[in-house]
């Protein structure tokens, strides 16, 4: 068993009573209390009302009449239990997210919301949260999300043949195909279940699918019933492109009109309900291409995390200075790949480099150094050389074409890979108080 999980663990248990003695009589408040056992870990009731005070503002915020409470806290619950899953598999996999890489991340959702710094650290007092709390939801969200990819993407296999077969079929002209605006519901179903609770869990989405044809609000339905991650979001999938859905959506989308909802669609997963709520356009036939250079630099057990920084720091001022990038490459960058060509990457197309590259390949100017950036293979500095618009070629269709069928499979993988882990794992429930 993990020491740190046992000390936490502990200290969690020993502080969730307070003893105060009045002469001879000892009185016991209750702090808090363990509402579930997951592995060796726990979830506590602070949490659980945490989570569910913040959903419940969400809710009201878009305006969806929220559900019972008693099916809502089961969702949430549910939502903790696998959050706990991962992020101790993050854990024991020596994922880390330091303070660097928390203040980047907070700055790109400022900027996202158009918000400086300061500003979105006021919203956050206004809504009655605290950065220290933020920082922390933000943290596990990237450890999620690192965990997630890590163990997800190694499942998925991609074959030439069947990229030749994608690119060949009906299917390879979605390239071009709209973008799609969807909500869906998911009715788990675990590995080992029998055929009759099978049969009972598709005439319970028989019974939402006529409930939404009713006019019951499709997001209030999948708050109070999705098993998808997206059900506190009120099953909103957002905007994608239709190749990208998984690939037993995509028959289904296809044939559907603007508000309708789908008959029961069968996956790994479970039985899926979809509604779709928009559709537009199609793709573009240019797309940006940038011709970019970088030095990767990972953290070690002689050179920590901040070192590491301020080493890029440096070699970025170098560069700035006048230094050649090429040379401080060859010297310094720990990617063998690239390290020898001077840190030279090439020309990208869509999907070629992991999200936080391509991000800052889009948002520096040409021949800027960037500043000091962390991604799963490590921290990079990057530089930006020359940037062009191209027509789709062969090579840069096939890659798009595989990053879709990867995205496809990821999100059928992902579902049945959480349902694993939870299979797997030992959880008790305790019950809370607000059951």
């Amino acid at each position: 068993m993990n020491l740190w999980k046992i000390s936490k663990k502990s200290a969690l248990i020993c502080a969730s009573v307070l003893f105060v003695s009045i002469g001879a009589t000892a009185q016991i408040t209750l702090l808090d209390k363990v509402i579930a056992v997951v592995d060796d870990d726990i979830v506590l009731q602070s949490e659980l009302d945490q989570r569910m005070a913040t959903i419940y503002a969400q809710i009201q915020q878009s305006g969806t009449k929220a559900p019972p409470q008693d099916i809502l806290l089961q969702q949430v619950l549910d939502r903790l239990i696998s959050e706990r899953l991962q992020l101790n598999i993050g854990y024991n996999a020596g994922i880390r997210i330091g303070d660097e890489e928390l203040n980047q991340a907070m700055a790109r959702i400022a900027s996202s919301s158009k918000l400086t710094m300061e500003e979105y650290v006021a919203q956050i007092h206004a809504q009655g949260g605290t950065v220290a709390v933020v920082r922390e939801q933000i943290r596990n969200e990237i450890t999620i999300m690192r965990v997630q990819q890590g163990k997800v993407m190694r499942r998925i296999r991609i074959s030439e043949q069947e990229l030749d077969n994608f690119l060949n079929s009906e299917e390879g002209r979605f390239l071009t195909s709209p973008d799609v605006n969807v909500g869906q519901i998911l009715l788990s179903v675990s590995s080992g279940t029998s055929l009759e609770d099978t049969d009972a869990i598709l005439a319970r989405a028989n019974e939402l699918q006529a409930q939404a044809l009713d006019g019951t609000d499709f997001r209030q339905l999948a708050i109070a019933n999705s098993a998808d991650q997206s059900a506190l979001q009120g099953g909103d999938l957002g905007w994608r492109k239709m190749a990208q859905l998984p690939g037993v959506f995509i028959d289904a989308v296809e044939q559907m009109d603007i508000g309708q909802v789908s008959d029961p669609i069968r996956s790994g997963a479970g039985y899926h309900l979809l509604k779709l709520y928009e559709r537009r356009g199609g793709g573009e036939q240019l797309i940006e291409q940038h011709f970019a250079r970088h030095i990767l630099v990972k953290p070690n057990q002689i050179r920590d995390q901040e070192t590491t920084v301020a080493l890029l720091n440096e070699l970025r001022d170098r560069s700035i200075a006048g230094e050649d990038f090429a040379a401080l490459a060859k010297e310094f960058s720990e990617d063998p790949g690239s390290a020898l060509k001077g840190g030279e990457l090439g020309w990208s197309t869509p999907g070629m480099f992991v999200p936080e590259f391509e991000q800052t390949m889009g948002s520096i100017a040409l021949n800027e150094v960037s500043a000091p950036f962390s991604s799963q293979f490590g921290w990079h500095i990057l530089q930006v050389t020359d940037r062009r618009n191209e027509d789709f070629s062969t090579n840069i269709l096939r890659n798009r074409a595989q990053n879709m069928l990867r995205e496809r499979k990821y999100e059928e993988e992902l579902q049945v890979w959480l349902q694993e882990i939870r299979d797997e794992a030992f959880i008790e429930i305790k019950g809370s108080d607000n059951s």
